[in-house]
């Protein structure tokens, strides 16, 4: 019996970007209970940055990353939900979705973090000189919401690899581990990203995770 053909899925900018906001969600998480507030800062702008590049690599990044190819409609869910569609290289249509609510909470994540200040005013995010007291302590309210709602985000996605792992027999996490997916027909063309394109993103990105953090007058 032949072996199955392997096809390519995420490029490596995609998988660096997944692991790593893995290890920095965690790191974020671990930094505000040990009240180590220069580390959780520092982790909140990092998480800026892939935030950033994701989005840009959604526009001009390889084609599984684009938003523009795994973003669909309603017909195109309940299709794949019946099985009427063909599974595609990267995202299904519904969990398209799940990386935009991701990303979403995310930035709100984010966003009420850096005009969050504590209850003492000492500890108080990059751009909380921007708002009056009241308003940071709500965005630090917000910030704590928004990291429940993450957390329940995180969740669903863990039961939906197991689910595809244990029930339908497809293993998600290999191929963000190496790029490639086992596949039982002829592998498609997929369309890649230049290295111009990753350089971009980069600058773009980390050009934006900066000049947040860095106390701008706006």
């Amino acid at each position: 019996m032949a072996n199955p053909a392997r096809q390519y899925v995420w490029d490596l900018p995609i998988r660096l970007f997944h692991w790593a906001l893995v290890g920095l969600i965690g790191f974020s998480w671990w930094s505000a209970e040990t009240y180590h507030m220069d580390w959780h800062r520092l982790s909140g702008q990092a998480v800026l940055f892939l935030i950033a590049f994701r989005l840009i690599w959604g526009l001009i990044g390889s084609g599984p990353a684009r938003f523009a190819q795994f973003l669909r409609g309603p017909r195109a869910i309940f299709a794949y939900l019946t099985g009427r569609t063909p599974a595609a290289p990267g995202h299904n249509p519904l969990g398209g979705w799940s990386v935009v609510a991701m990303l979403l909470a995310l930035s709100v994540q984010v966003g009420t973090g850096l005009f969050a200040v504590d209850i003492d005013g000492i500890e108080s995010g990059p751009l909380s000189h921007l708002v009056d007291f009241d308003q940071g302590r709500l965005a630090s309210d917000m910030h704590g919401i928004s990291f429940t709602i993450l957390q329940m985000l995180i969740g669903l996605h863990v039961l939906a690899v197991l689910f595809y792992l244990l029930v339908r027999r497809r293993n998600l996490i290999g191929p963000m581990v190496s790029g490639r997916a086992k596949v039982t027909g002829e592998p498609v063309a997929v369309r890649r990203a230049s290295p111009v394109a990753f350089a971009v993103a980069i600058l773009l990105a980390g050009t934006l995770a900066w000049w947040v953090f860095a106390d701008p007058m706006l």
